[in-house]
């Protein structure tokens, strides 16, 4: 079974500040300086300062390429399914999730005003549009929590996806992905990797891979591109 050693601590109290999902001023205009994935672990790190602000984060250990000859595995036992939930689209409109039955699914937590940004939209359309045909889809739900980089309406939001990036994958509505108001979807998919990340999502673009069965097999923190999972996307198609 694929495992990611993670040490969360200093990234959930440099990160209690930044859990608000109002338009702060605090809105960066590059990406933070992340630490970079490794295959074997490390203990220096990297130090994002922006605003005012200093997050001290350690770098991430990943072995998120590595899998038991039996392919990937969920990694906390749950009764509940991803198809258990009911969600929102961009346009307010209800969604159950069984809709996605059968499907490969990569769910990511999207921001406009991210450093982020460009470069996950741009890697997230071309997957989709390579694998959307063998029963991939992608689920993308804006989040304001980080910065307030997503401070936008509903139809601005989909409006800079759709037409800067040219995305087709669904887009829903804004949520709340820690905290008290967090997202029924997101204690879900929190609580199925069994805490290796911890319980806050730590950042915009942290990433969930679910499988054919609507079960969680892994999560990827926000440093990590949709290019680097895309072996993974193609061993649960196949499976």
């Amino acid at each position: 079974m694929a495992s990611i050693p993670f040490s969360a601590a200093p990234w959930v109290v440099a990160l209690r500040g930044f859990s608000r999902s109002n338009s702060d001023s605090a809105t960066f205009s590059a990406a933070p300086s992340w630490p970079s994935v490794r295959s074997s672990l490390s203990s220096s790190q990297s130090t994002f300062l922006q605003n005012g602000f200093s997050m001290s984060i350690p770098t991430v250990s990943v072995a998120a390429h590595r899998f038991e000859a039996t392919g990937i595995h969920a990694r906390a036992a749950t009764d509940k399914t991803l198809y258990d939930f009911t969600v929102k689209d961009i346009d307010r409109k209800d969604v159950p999730l069984n809709k996605f039955k059968g499907k490969v699914l990569l769910i990511v937590n999207v921001a406009s005003r991210c450093g982020l940004t460009s470069s996950n939209y741009s890697e997230l359309s071309h997957l989709y549009e390579k694998y959307k045909n063998q029963g991939f889809e992608i689920l993308a739900f804006p989040c304001n929590q980080f910065g307030g980089q997503e401070p936008g309406s509903n139809p601005e939001i989909k409006q800079f996806a759709c037409t800067r990036f040219k995305a087709e994958f669904p887009i829903f509505d804004k949520v709340d992905v820690n905290g008290p108001f967090t997202a029924p979807v997101y204690q879900f998919l929190k609580s199925s990797t069994g805490g290796f990340l911890g319980d806050l999502i730590k950042w915009n673009f942290e990433k969930f891979l679910i499988n054919k069965n609507g079960k969680v097999v892994e999560r990827y923190p926000p440093t990590t591109s949709p290019f680097q999972i895309e072996k993974d996307i193609q061993k649960l198609l196949a499976a």
